[in-house]
């Protein structure tokens, strides 16, 4: 999950041409391709501002964030819900959790300001079926929010009054035209060996599309998405899109923060990074390898895959490392899409 933060400013965003200008297809709507098999989906990664900020100093900051993804071609901004993890881990968490305004107020705010697609984040623990009801209707009737991701509990401890698939089961009987995607973990499938299945069954309750967490151990994710793949055949089910998720890591405190939020990062990786004269480029370079051999090992999978970058912090310089990283591994995603049209 996402904690990417933008800094503020006081310009105000228009709408680019820069889509135009290089003749980007627009009429194929975010959620479109978010279903469809037949083309990459690259998004960008972001979070609210913090719980209190005036109206004004959020527009603002989505200027701030609009400005700086005006040199690249995305599809779509990812808005997540952050919520407070700690029952999930005994570890202190190295950056303090915040809460932030609602994540459907900012995504419509920036689809209002861009014109682009979004994708609204709901952690669904903390409410009722009849609160989730609610925002289920508020979220696509007020927000105009028809891309979401739901996220059950983070871990088993703790008074939780409504489940993952009770949230499934109440947006079927709702009959809303959303695009739900549901979060897989590759971590998980290296402890568990079973999210493959948990993939397979959230499929079957509804979920169109997969965004994985941060990648940091491409093995552990060629493992689950090999298996995910394979177990979709043995089904004779099409596997849903899995959009792949990729951070930079600039410094000590970041990877610490990575790895509380249960990243896999291989220990020889870790040193690479804080070893490197120039730590983000090191980590640059290990995500591009990473997908890569990603890319490599799962070319004969019939498996429709997609790219998000975020920045897990508000650090100017692993900010632009997430545009520059996004960049250079769109290029890549696209390369790998060409090779296998033309059935390199």
């Amino acid at each position: 999950m996402g904690y990417a933060i933008f800094l503020k400013s006081t310009h105000v965003y228009t709408k680019p041409n820069f889509k135009e200008a290089i003749g980007i297809e627009m009429s194929c709507s975010l959620q479109d391709k978010l279903i469809g098999t037949d083309q990459g989906v690259y998004v960008i990664g972001t979070t609210p501002p913090k719980m209190g900020t005036e109206d004004e100093v959020m527009s603002g900051i989505a200027d701030k964030l609009l400005e700086r993804l005006d040199r690249i071609a995305f599809d779509g901004i990812i808005v997540y819900d952050i919520q407070d993890e700690s029952t999930r881990i005994d570890t202190p968490r190295p950056f303090p959790f915040a809460q932030t305004r609602d994540p459907r107020h900012y995504a419509k705010l920036l689809h209002e300001k861009s014109g682009c697609g979004t994708i609204t984040y709901n952690s669904v623990a903390q409410g009722s079926r009849l609160e989730f009801e609610d925002w289920v209707e508020e979220t696509t009737e007020t927000y105009h929010q028809n891309n979401i991701v739901l996220v059950g509990a983070p871990s088993s401890e703790g008074d939780y009054k409504f489940s993952l698939n009770d949230a499934y089961q109440s947006l079927e009987e709702s009959h809303k035209s959303i695009a739900l995607g549901g979060v897989c973990i590759a971590e998980r499938h290296q402890k568990k060996g079973d999210e493959h299945e948990r993939m397979v069954t959230k499929q079957k309750e509804g979920c169109h599309f997969f965004i994985s967490q941060a990648v940091y151990n491409a093995q552990a994710t060629i493992d689950m998405l090999t298996s995910y793949a394979r177990r979709c055949k043995q089904l004779d089910m099409k596997p849903a899109r899995v959009i792949l998720t990729f951070t930079p890591c600039g410094s000590q405190k970041t990877l610490e923060f990575m790895k509380w939020l249960g990243i896999s990062v291989p220990e020889a990786t870790s040193y690479r990074i804080l070893d490197a004269d120039q730590p983000l480029k090191e980590s640059i370079k290990i995500c591009y390898t990473n997908l890569q051999m990603i890319l490599e090992s799962c070319a004969e999978l019939d498996l429709p895959l997609g790219l998000n970058i975020e920045s897990l912090t508000n650090r100017k310089e692993e900010i632009d490392a997430a545009i520059q990283l996004y960049s250079l591994l769109r290029a890549r995603m696209e390369l790998a899409l060409s090779e296998r049209a033309i059935g390199l």
